[in-house]
Parts: structure tokens; sequence; C-alpha cells
């Protein structure tokens, strides 16, 4: 499935592939502020470079839902400069576009639009960071799709039932068939996917001739027990899987032993989190498919900020920490110096190949401080590398490991019992609180009309996605329902009968 050379011809698609660019990310911060524009411009210069028959985009393209005019703004500019021109586009499309997009008020590809001059088409499905909402239920993405200079497709209408209709692609005797789903809270499609309720639907003619190329947005390492999308849930005839969301860079196809499709994960194009995931080198993908083969082309990106990472853990240094010894701080103070410089250095050298890879890197020392050890004050520490290190304020992470429990409950030292982070560890959902807050509520204030799953989704609307009618709409819907279910019924107007109706 890997030839070593795919002859680049008429017959040959070329597609950049990328996921997770988070534009706007860090906007107002000063030194990373414009990093996430950067690194958009270098992915689509290298698509006009490659010249690519398209750009494949597996969600997250923006990192806040309602981005700021300057997010938008900066996106824009680049898919003008890099999208639009007189080269043509060598693929046609068989599929009923009708269909592909039929949520668009233009249902059509952009570069088939009379009034478009496109160079580079980009199809793209949305992410959790810049899904739909509100009233119209509309993403950032399409109102570049409605400028005209990007495709948005996988969207499901229904809550209940997914059918996946694939855009079908044809560049001289290559058909690929494009299936796409953008972001739906994992538990609910892990839900779908147990009930048969998710149907990728297969062109009629020759369905073994195509090239079948899935992108999805979802978690495909275990958060919970149905929070993620298990790979064996995605049908068999799939040939490559193109997995965004998850940020860690494992870009070379990777077989799953029982499906036997391939799984590319691309990985995020900025760092968002100082994890150790995140500290894997950033790369796209060039994907050739001919016939029903493919190979992919790893593109190291060169204008991401470098991101080191390292781990140290004080019990494991006998010989030069001792916790009863006075003066044990400042060794551990100078210790930890000494691992920044180290990893300052492996940054500059880095850097000395690379010109345009940005001059302060992020630094990360995770610090284990368990076994009676006192941390020092970060705020001090930071300020010695202000002007070289561009996250200052948190170079340094210090944590403990939990205790054992101890055999007598009522002797616990809650002292030691530090847990980390929500940052570093498992965060609260919004929707949970919710849930757990009328679950624990007296009979009098607990729902009767209103559902927790609704009640939770509006609240996290409320809160994630800054939707301020989302209570609202979410109380008149709930109550329209109602109303048209009584009329109905034509129940009585008494209390008594209505409650007990509802």
């Amino acid at each position: 499935i890997f030839p070593a050379l795919i002859r680049d011809d008429d017959d040959t698609f070329k597609i950049l592939i990328a996921t997770d660019i988070h534009l706007g990310y860090l906007e107002k911060d000063p030194v990373r502020g414009n990093d996430t524009f950067v690194t958009f411009g270098e992915i689509l210069d290298h698509a006009q470079k490659n010249e690519v028959d398209f750009v494949l985009l597996g969600g997250d393209l923006f990192h806040e839902n309602k981005p700021s005019r300057k997010t938008v703004h900066s996106c824009l500019e680049s898919l003008r400069k890099y999208c639009m021109g007189d080269r043509p586009v060598q693929f046609e499309i068989l599929s009923d576009q009708a269909v592909n997009f039929h949520y668009s008020k233009f249902p059509w590809v952009n570069y088939q639009d009379r009034n478009l001059n496109i160079s580079i088409p980009i199809f793209s499905i949305h992410g959790n960071h810049d899904d739909p909402t509100g009233a119209d239920a509309l993403c950032a993405l399409d109102i570049l799709s409605c400028a005209g200079l990007l495709n948005h497709f996988g969207r499901s209408a229904s809550v209940e039932k997914i059918d996946i209709s694939p855009i079908l692609l044809r560049k001289g005797r290559t058909k690929i068939a494009l299936y796409g789903l953008g972001a739906i809270p994992d538990e609910r499609l892990y839900r779908m996917f147990v009930n048969k309720q998710v149907t990728m639907l297969r062109p009629k003619e020759d369905e073994d001739s195509w090239f079948n190329l899935f992108v999805i947005h979802q978690n495909r390492s275990k958060h919970g027990a149905t929070n993620y999308i298990p790979e064996q849930f995605l049908d068999d005839f799939i040939n490559l899987v193109v997995w965004g969301h998850e940020h860690e860079c494992k870009i070379a196809p990777f077989q799953n032993e029982q499906q036997r499709f391939y799984v590319s994960q691309p990985g995020s194009s900025v760092v968002t989190s100082l994890s150790p995931g995140e500290a894997v080198k950033k790369h796209i993908g060039l994907l050739h498919v001919k016939g029903k083969k493919m190979k992919m082309q790893k593109i190291a990106l060169e204008t991401v900020r470098p991101f080191y990472m390292e781990d140290i853990v004080l019990a494991d240094h006998p010989d030069l920490f001792n916790p009863d010894n006075p003066k044990v701080t400042q060794a551990i103070q100078a210790f930890c110096m000494e691992k920044v410089e180290l990893m300052l250095d492996n940054a500059e050298r880095e850097r000395l190949g690379n010109p345009r890879q940005p001059p302060k890197p992020l630094i990360r020392l995770r610090v284990d401080y368990t076994g009676g050890f006192e941390p020092f004050s970060v705020h001090r520490f930071s300020q010695k590398y202000v002007d070289r290190v561009a996250n200052p304020k948190d170079i340094i992470h210090f944590f403990r490991h939990r205790e054992q429990k101890e055999k007598n409950d009522s002797d616990l030292n809650f002292g030691k019992l530090v847990s980390r982070p929500a940052s570093e560890g498992m965060t609260l959902r919004v929707e949970d609180l919710v849930k757990q807050y009328f679950q624990t509520a007296e009979k009098k204030v607990q729902l009767s009309l209103l559902t927790e799953r609704g009640m939770g989704e509006a609240v996290q609307e409320f809160v994630d996605k800054e939707e301020k009618d989302a209570i609202e709409e979410l109380l008149k819907f709930q109550l329209e329902k109602t109303q048209r279910f009584l009329k109905e019924r034509r129940t009585d107007a008494e209390e008594e009968k209505i409650d007990e109706e509802v």
C-alpha cells in the first residue's frame, strides 16, 4: 500500500493534510500572539509550492467558537493570498453536491463557481472548538464557505441518526470517496455507533474501485468508558482515516490490525498545552493517491515555536537533595536553572539551522517533589527568563504523586494528598456539573419540563461558546413543544391535569 514512489501524473491526487490549526490561540499574548497565523501561512505556502489538488483539514481551524475580527481577517488574508489564482483545478466532482453541501446557501464546490477564481480548493470538517451553535447552527467555517474560500462538509443535521454521504472525486483514472464527520460530543456519537445509527453510504457503481478516505474529529485515546471513539467502530472498507482532535503528531499511517485500514493523526500545528504529546515535532502530510495505492510524505513545519520538556523526580537524587537540609530549596532551584539552561542551549542550536523559527522557545520543567520537599517561588525563578523564554510564567510545574492511603483513615494527612491542578489532569465539564446539581437537588427544584441533558448543553454553549441566547432558546423550544402536546391531548386547564400530562 506504500509504493516507494508513486509517479505524479494525470492519475495521481496530491492532497495536503493538516488539522487543529487553532487560529487565534493566545492572540493577545505579546510574544506568541501571531504564531498560529504565521504557521497557517506556511501550511498554505507548502500547498501552493507542491501544486496540490486540494487541502484537507481535520477540524479546529479556529481556536474560539466566535473568532475575533483580527483572527477572521488574518485567516481570510491567507486564504485569498494562497488559494485564489488562475491555476486550473485538475479533478472533477461526480457526486450530487446539493447533498454534500446541503446546509450551504451555495451548495456547490467553490472552484466551480463562475464568479470565483480558485486555484487550491480547501475541504474542511468542523472541530469541537469551531462547531455550529446558536439558533441558526452556524459556525466560523460557514462564513468562509459563504465567502467562497473554503468548502465545509461533513455536517450532520440529525442528533439521532447519521448518514455520511461521500464527496466523489475523480482525477484521470483515480477515484476518491471523501467521507467527513464534523465533531459531535463523544458520548453521543459512541451511543449512535453502538445503536447502529451511523451509516456510511457507498457509491453504487464499482464500489471497490474507490479509494475511501474518512476525516473525523473525536477523542481517539480513551478518556472515559464512552468518551472516545474506538477505531473498530469505523467501517472496514475505508482505506485511510485522517484523525483530527488529538494534538500529538503521529502522521505516518498506522494500520489497524482488526479493520485493516490505515490511520494518520497529523496532530496540531501549534502547541496549546505544555504536555508531552505537544513536544513531538509538528508535521503536515502530502498524500499521493493513485488508484488504490497511497503514499504519505511528511513535511516538517519550520515556523512552529520549539517546545522542550523535561521531568525531574527529586526523590531520585538522594545524593543531591536531602529534605532535612535547610539549604535544600536553593539546591533544587540551582538544579532547575541548570536544566533550563541546557534546554535553552538545545533550542539555540536547533534555531541556527532554521531562521524561520521563532527566537524564544517554550520550556516546561515538571518537578515531582514527593518525599518531604518544598516548592520554591516560581514567580521569582521565572523573572530571570522573561527575555529568553516564550512562557516565563509557567516554566516550572510542581506536582506530587498521591501518597498511598494509610491504613488508618482517621490519621490521613491531607497535606500529602495534593491533587494535580485541573489543567494537568481531567477537567470538569459544565454539562456534568448541571447534571450533578439536578440529581442532588430537592424534589421541588428538580426539572420537570426541561431535560438535564438539554439544560447541560445549553449552559455549556452559554459558557464555552459565549452563545448568549442558548438558555432562552432552549426554554422557548421546550415550552412550545409542551404547549403543542397539551393541545393535541386536549388537556383541561387545571394544574393537576397539566402536571399529570407533563
